[in-house]
């Protein structure tokens, strides 16, 4: 069996292990599919029905979310390109058809069809939140801010309140980030949001406990989530990496296989791998990490959504640096943030580019993130480059955040800091002995 065999056999073993959803995931996955069909019934009816492929779009865009699945961002961007065509001052068709390229990863058209729906119609919040989403992405911070206030000035709700939360993350308010997600999950429930995007909310309100270290909290968020949207993927991944975190590995284990069983994200697949790999399951670890390159090359659009966390894998990994390195300086051509920076200064690290890996950790670090992966790629670059103060500040603070940011980086951190330490004990004592 050849490796494609294998991980295609994998991921189906997987799926029939785990494919049945609880009642009300079903229920509500059953809902939009009901629309999409009423749509298109409405569309054979009246193939020019512009407002009819503008909610057969809408629906498509929510399976897409609901699934993981952005092949229904495809079939979304058809139907909205075709209300378009019929009513061309669709601004709703508009701000959705940026929508779709922001989830394709296109950030450029997303921003050009978000300001376009923007001067359509100059009240439609959710317009300037994805011309927000497109500038956060390509480290357009300030912009990204201005838009974020127009629409929080235009409508406070869910969407308004997660968005400023995820920048004021990125800036390193932490605090600010989880109250604004609070006042997010309140907003949702209140105006009977999607339950996706409640549990969305949720989701990342335990992810950014889960960044600061604090599990009991992440644990409480994440199972928030799965009880507002039942067998969401997200969140079944969040609960791995608790367990994972808290060495409960088998229950880790089911965890992330639940979820690569709704989608097969490489980081997920990859952390199952490592899992595999710390508990000496070498073989399991080997196909995890083989399901890694092939769901990364799977297709056209993969090998667009997943440069940024291909080149991680292999960074992380340290195999195929020169391959690590090539994907980072693609996702960074196209995606200016502070991530794309990051993952190309640990793959010059990786390559032992350390000169370049210091101007490239400089620009990921510049807005304050709490973030213990990025304080430990500091640490280590700093170390390769002999600056032993940086470095050790680095890794400390990395440590002090979340000692078990992921499951052998961690130690990996504990055992540079050691090193760093008993060299600089061994400096100190060859100068007393000289009498310095």
């Amino acid at each position: 069996m050849n490796i494609q065999q294998s991980v295609i056999v994998t991921i189906l073993i997987v799926l029939s292990i785990f494919s049945v959803a609880p009642e009300r995931s079903l229920a509500q996955q059953a809902r939009t599919d009901n629309q999409m069909a009423y749509y298109q019934q409405l569309l054979k009816r009246n193939p020019r029905n512009a407002k009819a492929y503008y909610g057969l779009g809408d629906a498509l865009i929510r399976k897409a979310r609901e699934t993981g699945d952005a092949n229904y961002f495809n079939r979304a961007e058809e139907a909205l390109k075709k209300s378009l065509e019929i009513a061309p001052q669709n601004a709703g068709a508009m701000r959705h058809l940026a929508y779709v390229f922001y989830s394709r990863h296109e950030f450029e058209p997303a921003a050009i069809h978000a300001l376009k729906a923007t001067e359509m119609e100059p009240a439609d919040a959710d317009a300037y939140g994805i011309l927000g989403d497109a500038f956060l992405e390509t480290g357009k911070y300030d912009r990204a801010e201005e838009a974020y206030r127009k629409m929080m000035d235009l409508e406070k709700n869910l969407y308004s309140y997660s968005r400023l939360a995820g920048l004021k993350s990125m800036r390193g308010d932490s605090t600010g980030a989880m109250t604004d997600l609070e006042g997010a999950i309140v907003s949702g429930k209140a105006q009977k949001a999607p339950a996706e995007s409640i549990a969305w909310a949720q989701w990342q309100l335990g992810s950014d406990h889960f960044a600061l270290g604090n599990m009991e909290r992440a644990e409480v968020n994440y199972l928030q989530s799965l009880d507002t949207y039942p067998n969401y993927y997200r969140a079944l991944a969040g609960m791995a990496q608790v367990r994972a975190a808290q060495k409960r590995y088998t229950e880790a284990i089911e965890f992330y296989q639940k979820a690569i069983a709704i989608l097969p994200m490489p980081d997920y697949v990859a952390a199952l791998g490592d899992i595999y790999a710390s508990t000496e399951l070498s073989a399991q670890a080997k196909q995890q990490y083989e399901l890694v390159e092939y769901i990364g090359r799977l297709s056209a659009l993969n090998q667009v959504l997943y440069n940024r966390e291909l080149a991680y894998f292999y960074a992380d990994h340290d195999i195929k640096p020169d391959k690590a390195l090539e994907l980072a300086r693609r996702e960074l051509n196209y995606r200016q943030d502070i991530y794309a920076y990051d993952v190309v200064a640990w793959s010059l690290y990786r390559n032992g580019k350390l000169g370049e890996a210091r101007g490239a950790i400089e620009q990921a670090l510049k807005l304050g993130t709490k973030d213990a992966k990025l304080l430990f790629h500091a640490g280590m670059i700093y170390q390769g480059l002999g600056e032993t103060n940086k470095a050790r500040d680095f890794l400390t603070r990395a440590l002090a955040l979340n000692p078990q940011f992921h499951i052998f980086l961690a130690d990996q951190a504990r055992a540079a800091l050691k090193q760093l330490e008993e060299s600089s004990t061994q400096a100190n004592s060859v100068q007393t002995a000289h009498g310095g």
